[in-house]
């Protein structure tokens, strides 16, 4: 007598088939056998709480997030909560701390070559300086960096650098004699001397008190510290000569870096594509244009300069420029070749 068929035969022979194929996946992919232990990142940053720079950090972080579906995971420290800028960024190089953002001022602590991209008046334009950055000279940043034990991340945006007093300086003659306020590298102390100020060495938080007790009559500055430190107040007239970009950098210790998987490097990557570099800079140039209103709206006075006036201003400078290429590190005068091929590039793409 022939055996009764078993109906549930098919049915076994599929979910063994697919045990088995399970079995073999997770034998071949332990990733997917063993979940990758979540990697939390310690960002510092000097901004605080409410300011455009802690935003674009928090957006960026939710993507970093959502991109590497909960691997890397970035933990915002603001309001300096690590340390200064100048202590942080050593900290980052060291690998005390994982990542931050930076004024280029201080990264220059780590690469003094790159604070030739603060040289005063070298940029003609504020989109030349966007094209020089994005275009030319990002891998010979990226190699100093690399080579001080840190990853260059990608490029910020903290304003520009305008001259504050209680006065106009339409012309370089206009600083001649005055008390001016410097300070980060020796460039600016060669600026100011250069056209005839007596420099003073001073830090970020003391320009308002030192023009209040008449120690300084000129300094430069940037809109968004301008009126929050009560600058204006003290110094109401802001000449917009726009003296130098202030790129940020975002820095990683590479250690921490190379320690990531492949795929957790490329989340953070592709995090950081999602808001192009051009929208972050542009959110932070509005931001500086709503601050000068405020200052204008409160008394004070915003003195905007013509493209001739600004261009007597560099032709002034310009023969200041070989000595600050001298004493920005011993690759100073290759990253200021490079540096000009790439303005030239720039200049030629209109």
């Amino acid at each position: 007598m022939k055996a009764a068929s078993n109906p549930f035969a098919p049915v076994a022979k599929a979910a063994a088939a697919a045990a088995v194929l399970t079995l073999a996946a997770l034998v071949a992919s332990p990733a997917l056998g063993q979940a990758r232990p979540t990697v939390e990142l310690r960002y510092t940053a000097s901004a605080p709480l409410k300011t455009p720079w802690i935003m674009q950090i928090e957006r960026w972080a939710n993507a970093i997030d959502e991109e590497s579906r909960g691997a890397v995971r970035i933990a915002v420290f603001h309001s300096s909560q690590l340390g200064s800028e100048q202590d942080t960024v050593q900290q980052v190089a060291r690998g005390r701390i994982d990542l931050g953002g930076f004024a280029l001022g201080n990264a220059a602590l780590l690469v003094p070559e790159v604070s030739l991209l603060l040289m005063p008046l070298y940029f003609k334009t504020p989109s030349e300086v966007d094209c020089v950055l994005d275009t030319a000279i990002t891998p010979a940043v990226s190699e100093l960096f690399a080579a001080k034990g840190v990853q260059f991340i990608g490029w910020g945006e903290a304003g520009v650098l305008d001259l504050a007093g209680k006065r106009p300086f339409v012309a370089p003659g206009d600083l001649k004699g005055l008390k001016a306020g410097t300070q980060g590298t020796r460039m600016y102390a060669h600026f100011w001397s250069g056209l005839g100020a007596n420099p003073t060495a001073m830090n970020s938080t003391e320009v308002a008190s030192h023009f209040q007790t008449g120690l300084i009559d000129v300094a430069a500055t940037v809109a968004t510290l301008y009126v929050p430190a009560g600058i204006g107040k003290v110094a109401p007239v802001l000449t917009r000569l726009d003296l130098a970009p202030l790129p940020t950098v975002t820095l990683m210790n590479k250690a921490a870096w190379d320690k990531l998987a492949p795929e957790q490097q490329q989340a953070m990557t592709r995090a950081r594509a999602r808001v192009p570099v051009a929208q972050n800079r542009q959110e932070i140039r509005d931001f500086e244009g709503r601050i000068r209103g405020m200052h204008e709206k409160a008394g004070g006075q915003v003195v905007q300069l013509t493209p001739e006036q600004r261009e007597e201003w560099r032709k002034a400078v310009a023969p200041l420029w070989p000595k600050m290429v001298q004493e920005a590190g011993p690759g100073g005068p290759k990253f200021f070749e490079q540096m000009e091929a790439g303005r030239k590039a720039c200049e030629k793409r209109g």
